[in-house]
């Protein structure tokens, strides 16, 4: 676990990098790849049948009803969820694990799922709402609260299980990797033990 400030931004820069490619692909591909291909075919006036390729005619991913490449969405998620993770996931998250959990008397891999969960619980519904007014779609209907809340609830309810999952399994485990090789450290878990 970092332990000082330069550490506590490699940390989060690392699980954010790796964080943010694994969302927007699974966004792009899961989540609106079938509008996506439907809305590339319609404005080709061909079938377009897979969403690397509708990403193609159609020159990149809607933001704020303007196109923009998939890694200018990459970079803009970056920063938006870096941001949010130094200001609210990794501060709240320690403090909410440690309501729950005594750190000194939590063995160590209990009291990092823990951290993990909260995470996910705060920067998922986040994350989710950025994403909901970012990629809503402009030209189909007008932004409104009630239209705006229906695209956040149906991304939280399908990011939500895929963030759990991820995070927890995959993407936390390979952070904390990197992060010791980066830091040069030994496993917490095996110094506790």
């Amino acid at each position: 676990m970092p332990t000082n400030q330069r550490e506590r931004f490699l940390f989060a820069a690392i699980t954010v990098l790796i964080t943010v490619h694994a969302y927007v692909f699974y966004s792009i591909f899961i989540c609106n790849g079938e509008s996506l291909t439907e809305y590339a075919s319609m404005m080709s006036a061909r079938s377009v049948p897979t969403v690397a390729e509708a990403i193609a005619v159609l020159g990149g991913i809607s933001v704020f009803g303007t196109t923009v490449p998939v890694w200018g969405v990459v970079i803009l998620e970056f920063c938006c969820a870096l941001t949010l993770e130094m200001l609210l996931g990794q501060p709240c998250s320690v403090r909410l694990a440690m309501k729950v959990f005594d750190p000194q008397k939590t063995h160590p891999v209990l009291m990092e799922t823990a951290i993990i969960c909260a995470t996910v619980g705060l920067m998922c519904p986040a994350m989710s709402l950025i994403a909901a007014f970012l990629y809503f779609p402009y030209a189909a209907m007008p932004l409104t609260a009630v239209n705006l809340l229906v695209s956040w609830a149906e991304l939280l309810c399908l990011n939500f299980p895929f963030a759990f999952f991820t995070q927890l399994f995959f993407i936390q485990p390979l952070v904390r990797t990197l992060f010791r090789l980066l830091t040069r450290r030994r496993p917490e878990a095996a110094e506790a033990v």
